[in-house]
């Protein structure tokens, strides 16, 4: 019997960790911390923002006049660009959500580096039925998080460029009758 006593507080010893130290750091890596995302920013003010293509680029631009850009759509062999003007924390992924005409949608958005700057930036084929959020007449809310809400003011430009990207054919408008 002393023996099977010994032999069962052997092997609960052997089940013991070892206690917590002060050097445990030393027997270890330590991965590197990580950082916290930016600051959230503002959402910028649109009032008297408009839609423009660029004559340098072909992309549509969504901004003040004379000023940078706040959004702009570009075109890629049927693929749709779309860019946020904003600072953007290197590497980070983020889905952009637009609420407006009818829709709510959430596309896919990165941060990629362009040039010195990282800017927000996805891409979506031209024909997909969920940018049918920015083919209507009215107003959309673009939000992307820690960039700000940014009012996109209605037009049909930007129906007419996702067309053009997508391939499709644009009927010329239709002139407004006169009165008789």
């Amino acid at each position: 019997m002393p023996r099977f006593v010994a032999l069962c507080a052997l092997t609960l010893l052997a089940a013991c960790k070892p206690p917590a130290s002060d050097d445990y750091v030393t027997r270890t890596q330590i991965a590197d911390e990580r950082k916290a995302p930016a600051k959230p920013i503002a959402s910028p003010d649109a009032e008297g923002a408009t839609w423009a293509t660029s004559p340098e680029s072909g992309r549509l631009l969504y901004g003040k006049p004379g000023e940078m850009p706040l959004l702009s759509l570009g075109c890629e062999d049927g693929t749709l660009v779309y860019r946020r003007y904003v600072a953007a924390d290197p590497d980070a992924k983020a889905v952009l959500a637009l609420i407006g005409n009818g829709h709510v949608e959430r596309l896919w958005i990165d941060a990629a580096q362009e040039g010195e700057a990282w800017l927000w930036r996805g891409t979506i084929a031209a024909d997909d039925p969920r940018l049918d959020v920015l083919t209507g007449p009215r107003s959309v809310e673009a939000t992307v998080p820690g960039a700000g809400s940014l009012r996109l003011n209605g037009s049909q430009r930007p129906a007419e460029f996702i067309s053009r990207c997508a391939g499709e054919i644009i009927p010329p408008p239709i002139p407004e009758a006169s009165p008789e």
